[in-house]
């Protein structure tokens, strides 16, 4: 039996029976073919009503004429979902190939087919089903949400891309000056201390916010100071105040960003922070003494201290650390010797947490310890496997 395009456009029931009754389905696709998008429309309303092997026959003519999308509405719902997918995909209809894919129980498909589509947010929800966070690292990068990636891109130990998450974050952002940061120490610890130093003194230029913190002063000294001009870097911590309020003059933040304290509630963050007692220590005097057991965590609110190889008058200074920055966490958390000297080199204010304060807090918080004690292995981890590539 053979039909012409005039017989096909006289009657939609008609011309889909027509369809059927062909003996080879590529006559019956050019004829198809040559439907207007209107009469191909109406097909396909009238076909998605019929039996379902009816419909599998259409499919199979609409898939030879390349109308891959019509194909996969005809099969949608007649259990070949993974079908169904690919041939949304071939028609460019992505969103709808990842909602085939979900249904196939191909959830790793149907994220990728998600991204592909622009549906960052649907593919950052199943990427994060399926654990995989170097690809919800990217999800967030395209949702303009770099900072919570380059945190994705920290856990992963991957510091380039960490980098570029942390270079997004736009000058607006609150945590813009901590992203800058964050990126000296990456690109310092890569080898590039210039390009460090070049993109913090170019913060400071544009920002009367940057110029007057001291955290960023500090690590500007400290940059300074690894490119062998002290005297530069003395100038520079020459003009920080010495009583300078810390942007977080409380410390509650600068303890919350401390990684070990990652996963904890709110209320095991608000109990931890009721533990921490502010202590002043004088120009001058040690926090930390080389060899000696470890005496608990010290946040920095205000002020600056230098870290040194040794207690021993020639040691090599190895850092300055300024608000923000916290000494002895590992301490908290097992018993070793203090593995650097560190002193006051101006007042300091700081957050404290004793040693025997925080064993406390563990053992009536089991929740929050078996949560610090995981991320304080997995950190511990990072840190070994750095040193042994």
């Amino acid at each position: 039996m053979s039909v012409s395009e005039a017989e096909l456009s006289v009657e939609v029931p008609r011309a889909f029976q027509a369809l059927l009754t062909q003996p080879s389905p590529e006559v019956a696709a050019q004829l198809y073919e040559e439907l207007g998008s209107s009469q191909r429309e109406r097909l396909q309303k009238e076909a998605a009503q019929a039996a379902v092997a009816e419909r599998q026959r259409l499919a199979e003519v609409l898939r030879q004429a390349r109308d891959f999308s019509g194909a996969a509405r005809l099969l949608d719902g007649c259990g070949a979902a993974a079908l169904v997918a690919e041939l949304y995909v071939q028609g460019g209809r992505y969103v709808d190939a990842a909602e085939a894919y979900l249904r196939a129980g191909e959830v790793e498909r149907a994220a990728a087919a998600f991204e592909r589509g622009g549906a960052m947010e649907r593919a950052l929800e199943a990427y994060r089903g399926l654990g995989a966070r170097e690809a919800m690292a990217h999800c967030l990068v395209r949702l303009g949400r770099p900072y919570e990636a380059a945190q994705l891109y920290r856990e992963l130990g991957q510091p380039h891309a960490e980098v570029e998450a942390l270079a997004s974050v736009p000058s607006g952002d609150p945590r813009h000056l901590e992203s800058v940061l964050r990126m000296c120490k990456l690109l310092d610890g890569e080898g590039f201390t210039r390009r460090a130093l070049a993109l913090l003194a170019d913060t400071m230029r544009g920002s009367e916010t940057a110029r007057a913190d001291p955290a960023l002063a500090a690590e500007k000294a400290r940059l300074l100071r690894r490119l062998g001009m002290d005297a530069e870097a003395e100038a520079v911590i020459a003009r920080l105040p010495s009583n300078a309020a810390a942007p977080e003059s409380n410390g509650y933040h600068y303890l919350k960003a401390i990684p070990i304290f990652g996963e904890l509630s709110l209320d095991d963050m608000k109990d931890l922070y009721r533990v921490a007692r502010q202590v002043l220590i004088p120009a001058g005097a040690v926090l930390l003494e080389k060899g000696s057991a470890g005496s608990g965590l010290f946040v920095l609110l205000e002020g600056a201290v230098d870290v040194f190889s040794g207690p021993e008058a020639d040691a090599r200074q190895l850092n300055t650390l300024g608000p923000g920055a916290y000494l002895g966490e590992i301490s908290l958390v097992q018993d070793a010797p203090v593995s650097a000297q560190v002193r006051a080199r101006t007042a300091v204010r700081a957050l404290r947490i004793t040693r025997a304060g925080f064993q406390h807090y563990l053992d009536t918080h089991e929740a929050a310890a078996l949560r610090i004690f995981r991320l304080f292995t997995h950190n511990l981890a990072a840190r070994v496997r750095a040193l042994s590539t």
